[in-house]
């Protein structure tokens, strides 16, 4: 069984996971997590908008058909499922028939205290669970984000060494090693 982003259509744990399925001769489930939209309500009164659940979900499903073919081509074994719940609750119930659970790595942008879904998954799933490293399955950033990186660690540094005199980095290319230093260049020499 894979666990299939809506995000990120886990293209590497597909594949993977495609590839295990063949290996061992193992037929292979493709699930994704799904929930009905909540249509905008105010207390106490009717919803101002009907929704057509049958049709979200029959889009919903269409929708990781397709993620799953544009990764593993059109003559894939996959058999595609959508199962209502969160993604936690949906791949800790079907890890009980389950030979083994691949998942992608976790794109984690909240770092408070709730424990993440790979460290849930490994914990309580019945069978084994495979997490695809970050490396090999996470796309490159975006320019927008290499430069927002760029830009947080430059502030991080400044942060460190501000109001700290004599804590200063390395200039670039002016590494002097400490034995080519004369008593002339040491400051406060009168030399």
């Amino acid at each position: 069984m894979v666990g299939v982003s809506r995000t990120s259509h886990s293209p590497v744990a597909l594949r993977w996971a495609a590839d295990a399925a063949e290996r061992y001769d193992a037929d292979l489930l493709a699930v994704r997590a799904w929930r009905p939209s909540r249509p905008p309500a105010a207390p106490g009164r009717p919803p101002a908008v009907s929704r057509d659940v049958d049709a979200e979900r029959t889009h919903a499903e269409a929708a990781l058909a397709d993620d799953v073919s544009q990764t593993l081509g059109p003559g894939h074994r996959a058999h595609c499922e959508i199962r209502e719940g969160t993604p936690s609750a949906v791949l800790i119930a079907l890890s009980q028939a389950a030979d083994l659970l691949v998942i992608d790595a976790p794109r984690r942008t909240d770092f408070g205290n709730s424990p993440g879904l790979a460290n849930r998954l490994v914990y309580q799933a019945v069978c084994p669970v495979v997490v695809m490293p970050p490396r090999i399955s996470q796309s490159p950033d975006s320019p927008l984000v290499a430069a927002g990186k760029w830009l947080a660690r430059g502030i991080m540094e400044s942060a460190a060494i501000a109001g700290r005199p004599g804590i200063r980095p390395p200039a670039q290319g002016r590494d002097v090693p400490v034995s080519d230093l004369h008593r002339s260049d040491a400051p406060g020499s009168d030399e």
